[in-house]
């Protein structure tokens, strides 16, 4: 809900946002990617035309999280068509969407992955949406919502952080605690040393993800921050998980452990919701003014 709180209306922020922080309206979900639109924003096809009272919706979303479970998604749909605009990034609007209300315009078809998260493709069929459903200026949104991608990757870093803390706690604590011939088999610097270096690798990720909410907190650019948290905390947490897997052993693949399950999860965000590599291009190209690499 970063958008709506930094670029809704007086109206939209009184209805909603007290209600979120209440507790009394249920997770927001956050309708993006296409199935050709993922990295590359601005050849989202999903349209929102006017009409006389509003606003009529047609396209289709995917690896939309949560929106089983909640009352509001935030929706990004074209306004303007792309060969009608100067830049591609232009004619992109932000919708604020209230899932009680939709009806049968929204079909949800949930999608099947390797690890516990609950996401899904969403169609929408003249889904219809009032005046006041514009969240900021109409055409900007895409901005809008770069703006709280800022605040999603200092979220995702935080998760990655505590990620990686209970991994090497868990390592940790199996290493002292399973004796193999006759000692601890962390007394061993092949097992010692790869979670003591992943957990010096999750602290300063941390470091990193604080700066970052720091500089977000007070209004000012923390794009370069946010995006290094995400690459870092993310590559921390990894490290973290495979040295805990090997420390476990054959153990580390038993459901009972939960590693296995912990693990999988974790992988999921050296790709998501934005790939390391898009992380590094934005770096090279925004921050250490070198030419753009895609």
């Amino acid at each position: 809900m970063a958008a709506v709180l930094r670029h809704g209306s007086p109206e939209q922020k009184e209805r909603y946002l007290p209600e979120i922080a209440a507790g009394r309206l249920r997770l927001q979900s956050f309708g993006v990617t296409e199935p050709d639109a993922g990295s590359d924003s601005t050849m989202i096809r999903t349209s929102a035309r006017r009409t006389a009272d509003g606003w009529l919706v047609n396209g289709q979303k995917i690896w939309t999280s949560r929106v089983q479970h909640s009352d509001l998604l935030l929706l990004l749909a074209r306004t303007t068509p792309v060969e009608d605009v100067a830049r591609r990034t232009d004619g992109l609007s932000l919708f604020l969407v209230d899932l009680r209300e939709a009806g049968d315009s929204i079909e949800v078809r949930p999608i099947r992955t390797m690890m516990n998260h609950e996401t899904n493709e969403v169609f929408f069929h003249d889904l219809r949406l009032p005046a006041d459903a514009l969240v900021g200026v109409e055409g900007n949104g895409l901005r809008q919502v770069f703006d709280g991608m800022n605040a999603e990757r200092i979220l995702i870093a935080a998760e990655c952080v505590g990620d990686g803390r209970w991994f090497s706690a868990r390592a940790a604590k199996y290493a002292s605690d399973r004796v193999v011939f006759g000692k601890p088999i962390g007394a061993n610097q092949g097992v010692q040393f790869p979670i003591a270096r992943a957990y010096a690798s999750v602290t300063a990720a941390d470091l990193v993800r604080r700066r970052a909410a720091e500089l977000y907190d007070a209004g000012l650019p923390c794009a370069e921050y946010a995006n290094m948290a995400k690459l870092l905390a993310s590559e921390a947490a990894w490290e973290a998980a495979n040295a805990c897997l090997d420390a476990h052993g054959g153990y580390g693949f038993a459901a009972e452990f939960d590693v296995e399950r912990k693990f999988r999860e974790t992988r999921l965000y050296k790709t998501a919701p934005v790939a390391n590599n898009l992380v590094l291009a934005y770096l090279g190209q925004h921050v250490l003014q070198m030419p753009k690499s895609y």
